[in-house]
């Protein structure tokens, strides 16, 4: 579907739908809802850990990656969810695949995070 809107007035648009994801899936979505409030008390933690601009990008950015994998795999629930609630092996396959790439996002900024409080503790 193309959108009627060019220019400017399309990235209006498109911002406005962007918060409407983003208000969607905190209303919806649990996980989004914790992982959202543990970024929220971790950038602190981040800005007065960090040394420089780069280090703090790199805490942070992990965070907000896992937020962005998390909506990408609630889009991929809700696409399967709005095709059938019945049982099928591809749509419990994709739900699965969309678990994982969450899983290992999280498991990624445990992996940069920890990384970097032993690289701390140990200079």
């Amino acid at each position: 579907m193309k959108s009627p809107y060019t220019g400017w007035s399309r990235i209006f648009y498109a911002a406005g739908y962007s918060y409407k994801g983003l208000k969607s899936t905190w209303k919806h979505e649990a996980a989004f809802r914790q992982e959202a409030v543990l970024c929220l008390l971790l950038t602190p933690i981040a800005i007065w850990l960090g040394d420089s601009l780069m280090e703090i990008m790199a805490l942070i950015g992990v965070l907000v990656f896992v937020l962005i994998v998390e909506m990408l795999n609630s889009a991929v629930e809700s696409t399967i969810d709005r095709i059938g609630e019945d049982y099928h092996k591809l749509s419990g396959r994709a739900k699965d695949q969309g678990s994982a790439a969450v899983f290992l996002s999280f498991f990624l900024a445990v992996l940069v995070w920890g990384g970097f409080i032993i690289d701390k503790l140990l200079a």
